[in-house]
């Protein structure tokens, strides 16, 4: 679904200024009747009256926050603009705000650093949502492999507890693997995000490894790789004095840093396609 048009955004603000201290009845009349009202058509206030509630701004009408902010923010969210999902590579300034971004900023009244501030808090709440959707998904998906392909003992300790710094225990007495996977659905980007537990369970467990799970759009691996410890030290800041301390950072790691597979588990690995992904290859 594309950012509403103008006319219907424009319609949609005027229906969140007024429907707090009216009905919806009364507001119909004014937009119909009021020369005030007349540039926008019966249509657009119902679409925009319909959009809405489809979007959830009919059941909190005593927000304090700016109307034409709410619009817009629900506008991109509810979109299906190709540039969000990577609005933080893509739109670092105002300056590099998309088409369509603009045109919503216009029609709303927000200045172009308004409507950038307004994408970042939504590309933030998009982002957020789709790492835990992925993340929880490509484990499931890595442990099913994992069952299939190894042979050990596989159990993943984070469907039971976040605070072992890993997600996923692969449990043989010669190759132990303390998985940390890292799941998404782009091609040709590996961003994620490591937390300051995950970094020091790595620095003190030679089990640990971390592992980029590639997803397809239909939620199956299409490709796993590994990611070394040292690489990920030499990438993480540092702590600047006695009363800082960093608790998480963003990755992003080029191709010549992830090695297809995971060659820590060659040994355990039984013979048939399912271990293939595990070896390097691809799926399907």
């Amino acid at each position: 679904m594309p950012v509403p048009p103008s006319p219907v955004l424009r319609a949609a603000a005027r229906w969140l200024e007024r429907l707090p201290a009216s009905s919806p009845a009364r507001c119909r009349a004014l937009f119909t009747h009021h020369a005030d009202y007349s540039d926008l058509t019966p249509t657009q206030y119902e679409a925009a009256y319909s959009w809405l509630g489809e979007n959830g701004l009919l059941e909190d009408l005593d927000s304090s926050a700016a109307v034409g902010e709410l619009v817009f923010r629900a506008a991109l969210a509810s979109s299906s603009a190709p540039w969000l999902q990577d609005a933080d590579v893509l739109v670092r300034g105002p300056e590099e705000l998309p088409e369509d971004a603009l045109r919503a900023a216009e029609a709303l009244r927000l200045s172009e650093s308004e409507a950038y501030e307004q994408v970042s808090a939504v590309w933030g709440k998009v982002d957020t949502e789709a790492r835990a959707l992925i993340g929880s998904v490509g484990e499931l998906a890595l442990v099913a492999l994992l069952d299939d392909a190894v042979d050990a003992r596989v159990e993943h300790v984070a469907a039971y507890s976040d605070g072992f710094g890993y997600d996923i225990a692969v449990h043989a007495r010669q190759h132990p693997l303390h998985i940390e996977a890292k799941s998404t659905v782009r091609r040709g980007r590996l961003a994620f995000y490591l937390s300051r537990h995950e970094y020091e369970t790595m620095r003190r467990d030679p089990a640990w490894q971390l592992v980029a799970v590639q997803l397809t759009q239909d939620h199956e691996i299409a490709a796993v790789a590994s990611v070394a410890a040292e690489w990920i030290s030499a990438q993480v800041p540092q702590d600047g004095g006695p009363f800082g301390r960093w608790e998480a950072c963003r990755l992003d790691v080029p191709p010549d840093a992830a090695v297809p597979g995971i060659p820590r588990l060659a040994p355990l690995l039984r013979a048939g396609t399912s271990g293939a992904v595990l070896r390097g290859g691809v799926s399907g």
